[in-house]
């Protein structure tokens, strides 16, 4: 509906770079809008505490655009959260967050696949875990359920009946189709991405291909897929003869 306003969401990533791509796929995201961008725990936790009090301070560095809506609504609905920050770790800023009664929601956005990370986030109530590195698509997915959730619970007033409730949840778990090209596999995906993100030094198509036993042409699919997902680095190696063969390095 028109008259809904805007989920809106705060932004913490301590890579500066990545910080600005999710907030800009935030100002993308019909129905969203950005409360703001920090970089460290207590960055967000100074936003949030400034947020529930209804200031429109900022923290040190001064990089913080604040929400500007009415003071009796949130000024933070959803939180983008990194796991791996320079002061804290996400899950001690989650629980710092919960421990102050923030009502706001978090959506795990980390490169960590750690499961022990992944039950602790989910157990300290994340309403998504987002694994780096992703396309605009996945984030506009998750965003969207999210919304639908959202939404969902915020119509029921005081009190929701179970159909209401299990509605509400399944939005968070939509049915996920493959995106992956036609005659790609997840499991070869991710052993070749393994392969990458382990090795010491950047590897050529025939190197992967001789390290995992697959034939070449196969396992340059998957890294052009790679490569066009930002997953990897690609870059010529020179000092061999004939055309440069081509490289790849994960993304660290």
């Amino acid at each position: 509906m028109s008259s809904e306003r805007n989920i809106t969401v705060l932004v913490v990533e301590d890579e500066g770079i990545v910080a600005e791509a999710h907030a800009e796929y935030v100002r993308r995201s019909p129905g969203f809008a950005l409360a703001g961008v920090v970089h460290t725990g207590t960055e967000a936790i100074t936003f949030l505490n400034a947020s529930a009090t209804g200031r429109s301070g900022s923290v040190a560095d001064g990089r913080l655009p604040v929400h500007s809506g009415e003071t009796s609504e949130p000024a933070v609905d959803l939180i983008l959260l990194d796991m791996n920050l320079p002061d804290l770790h996400g899950l001690d800023v989650l629980r710092r967050i919960r421990g102050a009664g923030v009502p706001a929601d978090v959506i795990a956005i980390t490169a960590v696949r750690d499961l022990a990370v992944v039950r602790s986030a989910m157990s300290a109530g994340i309403a998504q875990y987002l694994i780096k590195p992703f396309t605009f698509s996945a984030f506009s997915a998750k965003l969207a359920s999210y919304r639908e959730y959202h939404l969902n619970l915020a119509g029921q007033g005081i009190s929701a009946t179970q159909t209401e409730v299990d509605r509400a949840l399944a939005a968070l778990r939509p049915k996920v189709s493959s995106t992956l090209p036609k005659g790609l596999s997840p499991e070869t995906l991710e052993t070749v991405s393994e392969m990458l993100k382990n090795a010491a030094a950047p590897m050529s198509a025939s190197e992967v291909s001789a390290a995992l036993a697959m034939s070449r042409i196969t396992v340059r699919r998957y890294l052009e897929h790679l490569d066009e997902q930002r997953a990897v680095a690609r870059s010529p190696r020179y000092g061999t003869r004939g055309r440069p063969e081509l490289e790849y390095s994960w993304r660290r």
